[in-house]
């Protein structure tokens, strides 16, 4: 009995571990798509878009000083560790006249990291309401057209969540005034889109060697 013990601990324990992290990574090497078609940023700014882009986007609304801890956070706690990456960037929507204070929060979070992939994108109410319309969520702009929320858009325009998240069921968007959301969920997620994405790269790139 004890040798058959010690057999099954040396053998058959390890595949059973193994099966249970390859069953894993196969249920969750995909972010699920909630939203498909999303319009694109170039609606606001011809200049800009989400095509080939991960895009973090968030919607900061005319009061900057009251979604400043937002961003800090989100600059904190995601940006400064993925901006790095390819095609990886933030797209903030602004309404129009708040240019003097983006110029402002981006020089504050300038003094934490290199800022180059954070994006203002400035337009008029209509706009904003119309892009963030599209995204179908179960979110709502506040009356200065902003919200603690952020949301990844890939980069076929679709909107990246959760379908079963432990909390809210279904989940569009991260909420960037709780860092243990931002450590606990959003950061996992932004790594399994990337990894998503490499691991499609890598594919393609094999399929054209053969």
């Amino acid at each position: 009995m004890k040798k058959t013990f010690v057999l099954v601990v040396l053998f058959v324990m390890p595949i059973v571990v193994y099966l249970f992290f390859a069953s894993g990574v196969t249920n969750f090497g995909k972010l699920a798509i909630v939203t498909k078609n999303v319009p694109d940023i170039s609606l606001l700014d011809a200049g800009q878009t989400f095509k080939e882009k991960i895009t973090v986007l968030g919607f900061l609304g005319n009061d900057v000083g009251q979604k400043k801890g937002n961003a800090f956070n989100l600059n904190q706690k995601i940006y400064k560790r993925f901006y790095e990456f390819k095609d990886f960037q933030f797209v903030m929507v602004m309404p129009h006249g708040t240019e003097s204070e983006v110029e402002k929060l981006k020089a504050e979070l300038g003094e934490l990291a290199d800022v180059k992939k954070w994006k203002f994108v400035h337009s008029d109410e209509q706009n904003i309401r119309t892009l963030f319309s599209g995204l179908e969520s179960n979110i709502t702009l506040d009356e200065n057209l902003g919200t603690p929320y952020v949301f990844i858009i890939d980069k076929d325009n679709n909107l990246r969540g959760r379908s079963d998240d432990e909390d809210e069921g279904l989940k569009y968007g991260f909420n960037t005034t709780s860092v243990a959301e931002l450590n606990n969920k959003m950061e996992d997620d932004v790594k399994i889109i990337l990894a998503e994405y490499r691991l499609a790269l890598k594919k393609n790139t094999s399929d054209r060697k053969k």
